[in-house]
């Protein structure tokens, strides 16, 4: 409710921005994003814009950038590198601007695997910096099932990965957290329309509460809905912190996200 202090601290991995081409999604502003937070108690947002995924990467790693400037303590931006689009330019541009804390990649939507040779420089930067990479996986797709990234991880060892989606489907889920429960440097998140509390408590179960995310594909999914699966899942306390931001706060060090502690001035020490 508006004006009541959130329960729990919440830092969303996995967000959006702006238009999709192959439909409409109402409220995909930055502006109306933050207002949807601030209902949630969301503190921080981490979101790549979708004109980055889908056309112009370079375009839509500056419409991120903006948000950040318009909302530098809620918002924080992935660069989203396309294997197809110059990713040597973007990793640059990432290395040289502190407003992006990670990268993003989606191998389903670019049609490139994730074990492919245009993605390795994206691998070895995540590995040689601490940059974590957040990339779509889905069960089945010839470009980033779950499994797919045990390669990664074993030619990677350095580097932090997280399964956006674990997977989508409870087949995925239950393939991403084997991969996750072999490779220390896989992390799973949560979004997705088919994702449920148990599903949640079985990656808790099976993998500990350490390397799982809260993540909303906000706006494509409601933040509200996505949080309150997490709220709701049979978790103890503890566990529920760590997935809803306790987590996020020890991925994101590469570059700290807003509010970390010594960062803006906000105390972390309840986590």
């Amino acid at each position: 409710m508006i004006g009541r202090r959130a329960e729990y601290r919440v830092i969303d991995v996995h967000a959006h921005l702006g238009p999709y081409s192959l439909f409409y999604i109402p409220e995909s502003d930055a502006a109306a994003m933050v207002a949807v937070m601030d209902r949630t108690g969301t503190e921080v947002t981490v979101l790549s814009a979708n004109r980055a995924i889908q056309q112009d990467a370079h375009l839509g790693n500056s419409q991120s950038l903006a948000a950040v400037d318009a909302h530098p303590d809620r918002i924080a931006a992935y660069a989203v590198i396309n294997p197809w689009q110059d990713p040597e330019r973007e990793l640059e541009r990432l290395a040289a601007d502190e407003r992006f804390v990670g990268i993003k990649v989606h191998p389903t939507l670019h049609r490139y695997p994730v074990t492919g040779a245009r993605y390795a420089a994206v691998w070895e930067f995540a590995e040689s910096t601490g940059c974590p990479v957040l990339s779509h996986s889905e069960h089945r797709s010839p470009y980033d099932a779950p499994a797919m990234f045990e390669t990664v991880a074993e030619t990677y060892p350095g580097s932090s990965v997280v399964l956006g989606h674990a997977g989508i489907t409870p087949a995925g889920v239950d393939e991403a957290i084997e991969a996750a429960s072999r490779y220390a440097s896989l992390w799973l998140e949560v979004c997705g329309s088919q994702m449920t509390g148990p599903l949640i408590r079985s990656m808790v179960d099976q993998l500990g509460s350490g390397r799982v995310l809260f993540g909303s594909d906000f706006p494509f999914i409601d933040q509200r809905m996505s949080l309150g699966r997490v709220v709701y899942a049979p978790l103890t306390e503890s566990q529920r912190q760590d997935v809803l931001s306790g987590n996020a706060r020890k991925l994101f060090r590469w570059r700290p996200l807003p509010g970390e502690s010594g960062e803006r001035g906000v105390d972390d020490t309840d986590e």
